[in-house]
C-alpha cells in the first residue's frame, strides 16, 4: 500500500468519524417532534426508563424505535433511500408499490379463514340483537384488485375478489337477510376514470359516487345523476397515505373534487364527543394541511350526527372506516338523519345506541384492508367501556 492509499484511508476514516459525531450532536440538540406531517402519523416518544422494562426487552425495543423516529432530518434520509432504490429498479417500499402512471398500490394479503369467520359472526351476532334494523354490507375493494394491471410484473398480491365472495358466501350461510353491496363489478367497469387516487389509499370522490349508485340499487332508491352536481376541484396538491408510507417521492400530486348538489338544501352536522355543530359536510381548513382528505367530515370521529332537511325521511346508521368519508355526503339526499360511527374510537354499546335512535337501515362500509386490520369491528354487540 502506497503512502497516497494511506493517505486517502485515514481522511476517509476521519470524515466518517466526523460524520458520525457530529449527526450524534445534531441527533441531542434537535428537539423531539411529536408528529411527521411527510408520513402523516404520531412518532415514538422517548419510553421511560425502568429496570423491568430493561430486563423485559421492551425499553431496548421501544428506544429502538423511538431513535428510528427521532432521527434528525429523517424525511430526508427516507427520500434519499427510496430514490436509490428507484434507480436499482426496486418497485416496492414499505408494503407499497410503485405502479405505471404514477399509481401508489398498497398490498393486500388475503385473511385466513378465521379471521373471515369471525368477521362474519359478529355481524351475524349484531343482526340478531338488533331485530328489524335492515343491513347493508360494503366492502369496497382496493387499488391491489381494481388497477391490478398497473403493478409491477411479478409483485405477490392477495386475491380481493376471493375474499369477497368468501365474506358474501359465509354471511349468506349466517343471515341470507344481510344485503352484501358488490361493488367490484360497478368500479372495475370504470376503472380508468381516476377513481381512485394514485398516492392515496382511498377511492376519490367520482370512485364513492360510483360506489353510491351501486348501494342505491340494492337500497331500492332512486340515486341522484352525476348532472345533479356542480363538480368543484378544491386542491391540486394532496399527497395522501401511500405516498407518506412509502417514502416514493418526485410524484404527482392528486386532485380533490367536491359533489356539490346543484340544489342545496339545509342540513345539520354534530360531533357529538366534541360538542360541535356546522352545517357543512366539508372542512375546508382542511386543504391546508397534510391530510387533505380530511376535508370530508373533518376526518375520522367516534359520532357524528347529520339531520337534514328530508324530515319524513328514514334514519340510517353508518359504521365505517375513512372509505365512507366521501359517500356520506351523497346519502343526504335520501335520508332525514344519518348517524356516523368508527368503532375505533366509539367506546359505548352499538347495540344500546341502535335501541335508542330506531334506525331504519344500516350500513357497514369498511374496504377489504380496514375490515381485516380492524379489530373493533369483532366488538360490534359489546362496549369497550364495559
Amino acid at each position: 500500500m502506497t503512502g497516497f492509499d494511506k493517505w486517502v484511508r485515514s481522511i476517509t476514516g476521519l470524515s466518517l468519524l466526523l460524520f458520525i459525531g457530529a449527526m450524534a450532536v445534531i441527533n441531542v440538540l434537535t428537539p423531539d417532534k411529536a408528529f411527521s406531517e411527510s408520513e402523516n402519523r404520531v412518532l415514538e416518544r422517548r419510553p421511560s426508563f425502568s429496570l423491568r422494562s430493561l430486563m423485559s426487552g421492551s425499553f431496548t425495543t421501544d428506544y429502538e424505535q423511538y431513535a428510528t423516529d427521532q432521527f434528525a432530518f429523517r424525511d430526508a434520509w427516507i427520500g434519499i433511500k427510496t430514490d436509490t432504490d428507484r434507480v436499482l429498479g426496486k418497485k416496492d417500499s414499505n408494503g407499497v408499490y410503485l405502479g405505471e402512471d404514477g399509481y401508489l398500490i398498497q398490498s393486500f394479503t388475503s385473511p385466513q379463514e378465521t379471521d373471515v369467520a369471525e368477521r362474519t359472526e359478529a355481524i351475524h351476532s349484531f343482526h340478531q340483537a338488533t331485530p328489524g334494523l335492515r343491513k347493508y354490507i360494503m366492502l369496497a375493494p382496493t387499488a391491489a384488485s381494481l388497477l391490478q394491471s398497473k403493478l409491477p410484473a411479478y409483485a405477490p398480491v392477495g386475491d380481493e375478489q376471493a375474499v369477497l365472495n368468501q365474506v358474501r358466501q359465509m354471511l349468506g350461510r349466517l343471515q341470507p337477510d344481510i344485503r352484501f353491496v358488490d361493488v367490484y363489478p360497478a368500479l372495475y367497469v370504470k376503472r380508468e376514470e381516476s377513481i381512485l387516487y394514485k398516492t392515496d389509499h382511498h377511492w376519490t370522490t367520482k370512485g364513492a359516487y360510483y360506489a353510491y349508485r351501486a348501494l342505491c340499487e340494492q337500497m331500492r332508491i332512486v340515486p341522484k345523476n352525476e348532472a345533479a352536481f356542480n363538480i368543484r376541484q378544491v386542491t391540486n396538491a394532496f399527497y395522501g397515505s401511500l405516498y407518506s408510507k412509502s417514502g416514493f417521492r418526485h410524484l404527482q400530486p392528486d386532485r380533490i373534487d367536491l359533489y356539490m348538489p346543484k340544489e342545496e338544501s339545509r342540513l345539520q352536522v354534530e360531533y357529538v364527543e366534541e360538542g360541535r355543530i356546522t352545517d357543512s359536510l366539508y372542512e375546508l381548513d382542511n386543504l391546508d394541511k397534510k391530510d387533505k382528505y380530511a376535508v370530508f367530515l373533518n376526518g375520522n370521529h367516534a359520532l357524528v350526527r347529520i339531520t337534514t332537511a328530508h324530515s319524513a325521511g328514514k334514519k340510517l346508521l353508518v359504521v365505517k372506516d375513512s372509505y365512507a368519508n366521501s359517500l356520506i355526503p351523497f346519502l343526504t339526499e335520501h335520508f332525514a338523519e344519518i348517524d356516523v360511527v368508527d368503532l375505533r374510537y366509539y367506546s359505548e354499546s352499538l347495540t344500546e345506541l341502535a335501541a335508542d335512535r330506531q334506525y331504519h337501515e344500516m350500513l357497514v362500509l369498511y374496504n377489504i384492508d380496514t375490515f381485516f386490520e380492524d379489530t373493533f369491528i369483532l366488538n360490534l354487540t359489546e362496549s369497550r367501556s364495559e
